[in-house]
């Protein structure tokens, strides 16, 4: 899961020293730089930030125009190693850069000032949530209508041009506002490199006029950028190791659980070789799914409290010690506050902390690291595994179908678990979709994706764009809800323009499902689409594309059987249409207790 992003090591920090090479070693740059390379026209500041982009793995920046932009854009397109994706709205632009950044370890996207800057924050706030690194870039006022007073179009009607960026404040690690071009290089190559760094996303502003000007500093080639590597405090490491073996080996059970931000530390690898090392038992938080192989021998499923995987959660809870590596605890991942876990019989190994217990804690160090170290020092120790098997009773399967029977949710699932295999990849929307998709087994090599930390309903449309875009040799299987589909369902034609393969199970029960699970009323019922006529339409005969709407498992699957048959090299959509009350019981159980927590009464004052 580790990713590869090009020259530049997203594990390295920031270096005030931009000027070195990729070797690490200290060079300096030449004041002097010829005529021929100022006036150039690779040598400005559209086609530096295109080179910076192509340098740490970015291949498609998910853009959509603006009179603010529109210059930038045509810089950036005349990157050869860069493509332009054209995006129906600011929105799936940035979810599609979320999905992209899933894969290839960064993700960019392109919109205009204001206008498209806040319709595209909620993406990228999501993107914030994941610890995803984003390159988020508006198009920008002209340099010189800075500090004139004057009013532009775009705005809320005042000469303060500073909303925009006061908004992303809080969802970046790092905002510039380019609009001069003396610092232009150092703001650009700083936002990326933190952006890099920190794992969130950055915002650069890019004022309209500057980046098409030459400037001395964006030579053809520019310097490779080094980050000085970030590294664990030697002595702080060993203590950590130390004190998290002592206290792991004295137990009699103790478990292992991947957490999702294992991503963000880039310490998958690390996780399963003490997962190998130590024999203990390995489960995932349900927004880590896909970062841990589920073909490891010691594997055994989701640990989500009440809506664990069968077998799961008596196996965590029962532990006199746990290691979670990365977790988030929050109210959906611990089921409304019901986790049954205790403090003092856990090791919790954040990206850059370790706490042991009731303490002690130790900063400063890798989870990389500490990981790999204590694998070193644990004991070998199957007896909480062992019990696993004692108790573990194979899942059980869905009822039979009766020909011609309405579809139920469990049989489509046990379809798509059929079509997995390490060339396709799984997108799953918030919602029941979520639930059934966590039950899927991943077979090696297969993608897998959700949002659960911020829960943006629509997410999965502008994600699978992204995804897809970014490894075309997998095929996504996309599965998403009808009420997140009205979201954002436009850009269903930017996957048709960019020839992509996916298939999309569009489950169409005819409301918001989640929601009627937490609290239902009539704001959770919408107004159903003719969704395959939806599709053709926006197909129109443009691009290859095949739609089909089943209402039972044999039109399932002669369904599937077309879409990976003789239409795999198509854009699939099939809609399958259930009853609406049809719903996993892990969302019934789910929903009944973050209702509750929802509910709470206010303290006493």
């Amino acid at each position: 899961m580790d990713t590869n992003i090009g020259s530049i090591d997203a594990c390295k920090p920031n270096n005030s020293d931009m000027c070195a090479p990729s070797n690490g070693s200290v060079s300096t740059v030449q004041n002097f730089v010829s005529p021929a390379v100022i006036s150039s026209p690779d040598s400005t500041l559209g086609r530096h930030i295109a080179r910076r982009l192509v340098q740490i793995g970015v291949t498609d920046v998910f853009s959509v125009p603006g009179d603010f932009n529109l210059t930038l854009l045509d810089h950036l397109i005349a990157e050869p190693g860069l493509k332009n994706i054209g995006c129906c709205n600011e929105l799936n632009a940035g979810y599609a850069a979320d999905g992209y950044a899933r894969c290839r370890g960064v993700g960019a996207c392109v919109v205009t000032f204001t206008v498209g800057g806040l319709s595209v924050l909620n993406a990228i706030a999501g993107a914030y949530s994941e610890n995803l690194p984003v390159i988020c870039i508006a198009g920008g006022p002209n340099s010189n209508d800075y500090g004139t007073n004057r009013i532009l179009h775009h705005t809320i009607g005042l000469p303060d041009f500073s909303q925009e960026l006061r908004c992303f404040q809080t969802v970046t690690c790092f905002q510039a506002v380019v609009n001069n071009l003396e610092d232009a290089h150092e703001l650009v190559d700083t936002a990326i490199s933190t952006a890099l760094k920190e794992s969130k996303p950055v915002y650069l502003s890019i004022s309209c006029n500057l980046a098409a000007v030459p400037h001395p500093t964006f030579s053809r080639d520019p310097v490779p950028f080094s980050l000085s590597p970030r590294l664990s405090n030697k002595l702080g490491l060993e203590a950590a190791v130390e004190a998290a073996a002592d206290f792991l080996n004295n137990a009699v059970k103790p478990v292992l659980v991947a957490g999702p931000k294992l991503r963000a530390a880039k310490a998958s690898h690390a996780f399963v070789e003490l997962a190998d090392a130590s024999g203990y038992p390995v489960a995932v938080m349900p927004s880590a799914k896909g970062l841990v192989p589920e073909e490891h021998p010691h594997f055994i499923g989701t640990y989500w409290g009440a809506v664990s995987t069968a077998f799961c959660a008596e196996i965590v809870e029962s532990a006199d010690a746990y290691l979670f590596a990365g977790p988030i605890f929050n109210d959906y991942s611990s089921v409304g506050y019901s986790l049954l876990l205790k403090k003092e019989k856990a090791v919790i190994v954040q990206p850059d902390r370790v706490v042991i217990a009731n303490g002690p804690a130790f900063g400063c160090v890798l989870m990389k690291d500490f990981l790999t170290a204590l694998s070193k020092k644990i004991k070998f120790n199957t007896t909480a595994f062992e019990n696993y098997r004692r108790i573990y009773v194979p899942d059980g399967h869905p009822l039979k179908s009766e020909p011609k029977e309405p579809l139920r949710v469990n049989i489509l699932f046990q379809h798509i678990q059929n079509m997995l295999s390490s060339g396709t990849a799984v997108i799953a929307e918030t919602g029941d979709s979520w639930f059934n998709c966590q039950k899927l087994k991943l077979p090696m090599g297969c993608g897998y994706e959700f949002q659960m930390q911020y829960g943006s309903i629509g997410w999965s449309v502008g994600a699978t764009l992204g995804y897809a875009q970014a490894v075309p040799e997998k095929r996504v299987i996309a599965c998403i809800g009808d009420g997140s589909f009205q979201v954002t369902a436009q850009d269903v034609s930017t996957m048709l323009r960019c020839e992509q393969k996916s298939i999309i199970f569009l489950i169409n029960n005819g409301g918001y499902t989640i929601e009627v699970e937490i609290h239902d009323g009539p704001y959770n019922v919408i107004k159903n689409w003719n969704y395959t006529a939806l599709i053709d339409a926006i197909h129109n005969g443009e691009g290859k594309c095949w739609t089909v709407k089943v209402f039972c498992e044999e039109e399932l699957i002669e369904a599937i059987e077309t879409a990976t048959g003789e239409k795999q090299d198509c854009l699939c959509f099939i809609e399958v249409v259930v009853h609406k009350d049809d719903t996993s019981k892990e969302l019934l159980e789910w929903g009944s207790r973050v209702s509750a927590a929802n509910s709470r009464p206010p303290n006493p004052q």
